[in-house]
């Protein structure tokens, strides 16, 4: 079978790629998760029993997947990502020590761990799993209580945010937390756009959009702005490539 058929094949299968990146971004995404992890991994493992170990680096891998392949995700901001755990994690112990019934106790927690994400702008799909595997942890998530809160949990974040900064830092286009990506040259052109365009969407108008939305939308208003002032620089550059037809 010929290579133009498998890649056919291929895209039939699994679709377009709605996140196209390079293979140096994959792979530099896949060996920060190596390094976050290994540590959240040696730090767990000196203070719980191999089963909560498993449980709380369950939802830590969830949080090292948008850390450090969508490092400029709002879901992957330091706020969303220490607040996420630890205010899910608070919800998972309260439904443990109150709620007798492990099944009721686990649904609740991580219902609950929604509804305080969104009202504290913190929300972090992991966040949900930490409240999960505080309530399902066994024993030794117990024995803990709230001391559980900063060992590991907290311990644990911090190392993840540590690596995550340390890690992406040569990398302008992939330093962390996002407003330091905006430094420098990319601030640079960001305001270079600004200047040479007249925007046909004014920033005010797409705040409104995007308040219409009632959803959560995974992308930042800065980001949205930077690719509308993007694609209309390149449409322009388009347009004045093309023929002119009398």
């Amino acid at each position: 079978m010929r290579p133009a058929h498998l890649k056919r094949l291929w895209q039939r299968g699994f679709g377009d790629d709605p996140h196209p990146v390079s293979h140096g971004e994959k792979l530099l995404s896949a060996l920060g998760a190596f390094f976050g992890i290994l540590g959240l991994l040696i730090i767990s493992h000196n203070v719980l029993d191999t089963l909560g170990t498993a449980l709380v680096v369950t939802s830590m891998g969830a949080s090292a997947v948008l850390v450090f392949a969508a490092p400029h995700s709002p879901l992957s901001q330091p706020w969303p990502v220490l607040g996420g755990h630890l205010l899910s994690a608070t919800v998972g112990i309260v439904c443990a020590l109150w709620i007798d019934d492990l099944l009721i106790a686990a649904a609740v927690a991580v219902a609950l761990s929604i509804a305080v994400m969104f009202y504290t702008r913190c929300l972090h799909p992991p966040g949900g799993a930490a409240a999960l595997a505080t309530v399902v942890g066994g024993e030794s998530v117990r024995a803990l209580g709230f001391a559980y809160l900063v060992t590991p949990v907290l311990l644990n974040v911090l190392v993840l945010l540590s690596v995550a900064m340390l890690f992406n830092a040569p990398f302008l286009h992939r330093r962390y937390p996002r407003w330091l990506a905006d430094l420098g040259s990319q601030q640079a052109e960001s305001a270079g756009v600004m200047a040479e365009e007249k925007l046909v969407i004014a920033h005010s108008d797409l705040v409104y959009a995007l308040s219409q939305i009632d959803s959560y939308v995974d992308i930042s208003e800065e980001d949205l702005l930077r690719i509308y002032q993007l694609a209309t620089r390149h449409a322009q550059v388009d347009g004045d490539k093309m023929p002119y037809v009398a």
